[in-house]
């Protein structure tokens, strides 16, 4: 008997940057906000305090504009890593912090040159090698992109990000096993993350295990009850399933979240010409 197979549009899944005072960069995906909480007026107001009594302090731009960052104010994030280089021009964190600033304003070059000018005053630091790992996957170079995960992961195994986003790459190749292997292990490290899940329920739908792919996206949607890309794909597994009615539930829910959002209102289509996704 022939294994079932999926034309799976794969929703790509941007890198997780946690922890330290990088910018949150939390494996979000294209149209998902930016938490602001941390930016909220009253905080930055806060911040603008302390860096107006500590003008001398690099640390004090960089926290702030982690702050703008995570706002969504990214020119005002750039200018403050700015100040803070120009104080310390050896501040590897706000050479990261300011590449992420590039890359959410798509200057992927400028991106590049702060990641390797991170890299070039500490070279194990994690948070840089998985930004510039995500810089050579957007830009189409795997095997770069895959040496700066697998040196993330050399310097620091319990890294969640490294392992995501080689997985996308994996994913991205039809590597599905690997794929597979890679997002389990970035669960294991970090299972509030809801990306994860949606990866691997991916790699899961596009080599027909739609049990296994369902499981992954229901626990996603339960993590993030904002994450249309998980209602989107959760759609999927159950139109593959014969479930329409809870498709069309489900693609509804991503289209309320993500309004005109392409791949969820054409299952809502396909369900309404009775053409379903799977092909044998």
């Amino acid at each position: 008997m022939m294994m079932r197979t999926f034309n799976i549009p794969f929703i790509v899944l941007v890198a997780a940057a946690l922890g330290g005072c990088v910018i949150d960069d939390a494996m979000t995906t294209p149209g998902r906000l930016i938490d602001a909480k941390s930016g909220s007026p009253t905080n930055i107001a806060s911040l603008t305090a302390v860096v107006e009594a500590n003008p001398s302090d690099p640390s004090a731009y960089n926290v702030r504009g982690t702050a703008y960052g995570r706002a969504g104010k990214m020119r005002e994030a750039l200018a403050d890593f700015d100040h803070a280089l120009a104080l310390n021009p050896r501040y590897y964190q706000a050479y990261a912090n300011r590449a992420l600033a590039h890359r959410r304003m798509d200057n992927l070059d400028a991106a590049l040159a702060d990641y390797d000018a991170a890299l070039a005053v500490n070279p194990t630091y994690d948070a840089a090698l998985v930004g510039r790992g995500n810089i050579h996957r957007l830009k189409g170079n795997s095997e770069r992109a895959i040496a700066d995960f697998n040196a993330a992961i050399s310097n620091n195994s319990g890294d969640p990000r490294a392992y995501h986003n080689r997985a996308l790459i994996y994913q991205a190749q039809e590597m599905h096993a690997f794929a597979v292997e890679d997002f389990g292990i970035a669960i294991g490290l970090d299972p509030r993350a809801p990306e994860p899940y949606n990866g691997r329920g991916a790699s899961y739908l596009a080599t027909g295990d739609i049990d296994a792919a369902l499981e992954d996206f229901n626990q996603a949607v339960q993590l993030d009850r904002d994450y249309a890309d998980a209602w989107t794909n959760r759609g999927l597994a159950l139109e593959a399933k014969g479930e329409t009615s809870k498709a069309r539930s489900s693609y509804t829910r991503a289209l309320q979240l993500q309004p005109g959002y392409a791949p969820a209102r054409e299952g809502i289509g396909r369900i309404d010409r009775g053409q379903p996704r799977v092909r044998t």
